[in-house]
């Protein structure tokens, strides 16, 4: 089996009074639009938020998967480094998650907001206009770039009014623990264990990282631990190449609960599962 990485590189009542919000397809065509107050558009705070609804081929989790692509493709073109993309895309689906109907919010709003918001977070800001002009080209490739008059200025102040949302939904808890450092510190300890010539030879640090990245596109960042999905991104790949961890057979326990003890085998292939399920539905969408 090859590597499956196949995949192309997120108050005060006066505020919400009459500014632009965001809205159900306005962002697809780059226009902003009004919705009612803020509590009546369905946010709720994050400790009552309602679990995952949706099944990996439903319309709402196709969406989400093309706008997670936008968010590291844009996010690539705006010069951000890894950990504020996989911000990015960890405070849109957190919103999301967080809110008891999407259906009032544009999601490609909502993804603007959450790269203007994440470079604030991991301290690599970026301008409103920069983010605009990103966008705009990669929803209308082959129109003209926008001109600075009113109807820019109410597309920037719905990023800026949609980040103030996004704030109040998610209780203002917007750093996070990503598997990034995690599967560092494995890959390291992996080195030690495995032959070095092996290890040199077969890509399985390349590709760990490639479906770490990839893994960005469903809710697994959000859902589970983050040690636990390095873990999970380490076994796969591992798998993918045919490679085995040594006196794995004769250790004491399995190696992954070595990483992290509260992990065991049913959950790794839960999340191998739901990551699986992400290369499907990348092969369905292409």
């Amino acid at each position: 089996m090859g590597p499956p990485c196949r995949l192309h590189p997120g108050t005060g009542h006066r505020a919400a009074e009459r500014r632009p919000e965001p809205h159900a397809g306005s962002w697809g065509g780059l226009k902003p639009a009004r919705a009612p107050d803020w509590a009546a558009a369905g946010a709720m705070e994050p400790d009552q938020a309602a679990s995952d609804q949706t099944g990996p081929g439903s319309a709402e989790t196709r969406s989400h998967f093309k706008v997670t692509r936008f968010i590291m493709e844009a996010g690539v073109k705006l010069g951000l480094h890894s950990i504020p993309v996989a911000t990015a895309c960890t405070i849109y689906h957190s919103f999301f998650r967080a809110t008891v109907a999407p259906g009032p919010y544009d999601p490609y709003l909502v993804a603007m907001a959450a790269l203007y918001l994440a470079g604030k977070v991991e301290e690599q800001h970026l301008r409103t206009r920069d983010i605009i002009n990103v966008s705009h080209r990669y929803l209308h490739p082959k129109s003209d770039p926008l001109e600075l008059d009113s109807h820019f200025w109410e597309l920037r102040d719905s990023i800026v009014q949609c980040e103030l949302l996004m704030l109040r939904v998610l209780g203002f808890r917007v750093s996070f623990r990503h598997p990034h450092k995690y599967l560092l510190h494995y890959l390291l300890s992996l080195r030690r264990w495995m032959n070095r010539h092996s290890w040199e030879r077969i890509p399985v640090a390349a590709a760990a990282w490639a479906l770490l990245r990839d893994s960005y596109h469903g809710g697994l960042c959000v859902r589970y631990p983050p040690q636990h999905v390095a873990v999970a991104v380490l076994y796969l790949a591992l798998h993918c190449y045919g490679v085995e961890v040594p006196v794995h057979a004769q250790a004491q326990k399995p190696w992954w609960q070595v990483f992290s003890e509260d992990l065991s085998k049913a959950q790794i292939d839960q999340i191998v599962l739901d990551l699986i399920q992400i290369y499907t539905l990348d092969a369905e969408i292409s």
